[in-house]
């Protein structure tokens, strides 16, 4: 038990350490965001706008990697007997939501651009994104030691990478439309970078909505653990299996499970435990039933919900955090 508090107080250093971390990354970020804009105005670019699109797009997910870590450890309330958690689930749909509309923006106005060709700032456009470069390096620099910790940090970084990579091709068209005046290559850049934003917001919005509608999460087969709890010694037959996400962090999973007698009780719970546990599902609550012994032939695999073929003599619930 001991080892456990130990380690509840490491995690709980860590994530006052990355929400440092994630206040002065998005702070950073915003601000550059705001200033990249109004370069983008200014110097008439559709390259520098969208790039400050994408920019605000990882700006949201650092805001939502941040406010995910705050809600995951949020403690249950009478009604919210989970917590906020899965308001973290509904922010990573919005923030989806939010980057299609920028995307859809920057397609109109690259378009609009290639039809209409304006006079563009070559040298304004060097300018802002070799800041960009600089700030969005340093933050995925920053993050990089952080990022085992935790999935959405995963995302930010790579955001943050992508990003640094962009300002590189935005740097790239200023300097070309300064030297030829070239500026065809400024509404090309913004449709290259609308396309990354589609692309990465893609499975965002896929995986936020399979969490929202509490499907089983991206990496977890329902067959495969229903097989994997029935090879455990002791466990006749598994139905009424649900899996499904409580944040954009953690999966629960709620079964029946069938066993010869009420001894095999405290054996199987541990073992499926275990076995859950090392699986990455650490919200299990396991109903535990005995059953007569023609309960555990083929008409019971039909389908969770069909139950006409147990006939239950006794229920032991258990439940674990």
């Amino acid at each position: 038990m001991h080892h456990h508090e130990h380690h509840h107080h490491e995690h709980s250093h860590t994530i006052e350490r990355l929400s440092t971390i994630y206040v002065v990354a998005v702070a950073l970020n915003l601000l550059f965001v705001i200033v990249e804009a109004a370069a983008g105005f200014i110097g008439n670019s559709i390259g520098l706008l969208s790039d400050a699109g994408h920019n605000l797009s990882d700006v949201f997910s650092l805001l939502l990697a941040m406010v995910a870590l705050k809600l995951a450890s949020s403690h249950a309330t009478k009604r919210f007997t989970y917590g906020y958690r899965k308001a973290s689930v509904l922010l990573s749909l919005l923030n989806a939501i939010i980057l299609l509309v920028a995307v859809g923006a920057i397609i109109v106005e690259s378009i609009e651009k290639f039809f209409h060709p304006a006079e563009v700032n070559g040298t304004l456009i060097i300018w802002t994104a070799a800041v960009g470069i600089v700030i969005n390096g340093v933050t995925a620099f920053v993050l990089s030691r952080q990022r085992q910790h935790d999935i959405n940090t995963r995302g930010a970084f790579l955001h943050m990478l992508a990003d640094t990579l962009v300002s590189v091709g935005v740097v790239v068209s200023g300097i070309v439309i300064h030297y030829t005046g070239w500026t065809v290559i400024d509404p090309l850049i913004g449709l290259i970078i609308a396309v990354v934003i589609l692309v990465s917001t893609w499975d965002l919005l896929a995986e936020s909505l399979r969490m929202s509608t509490d499907a089983v999460p991206e990496g977890f087969d329902v067959d495969e653990i229903v097989q994997k709890i029935e090879a455990q010694e002791g466990v006749l037959n598994v139905h009424h299996v649900h899996i499904w996400s409580i944040s954009t962090t953690e999966t629960a999973l709620t079964c029946h499970i069938v066993i010869p007698s009420a001894d095999h009780l405290e054996t199987v719970t541990d073992r499926v435990k275990e076995l859950l546990d090392s699986l990455g599902i650490h919200h299990s609550t396991l109903e535990l039933e005995t059953s007569s012994h023609h309960c555990h032939d083929h008409d019971c695999q039909a389908m969770p919900g069909d139950t006409s073929c147990c006939h239950h003599h006794h229920h032991h619930h258990h439940h674990s955090h």
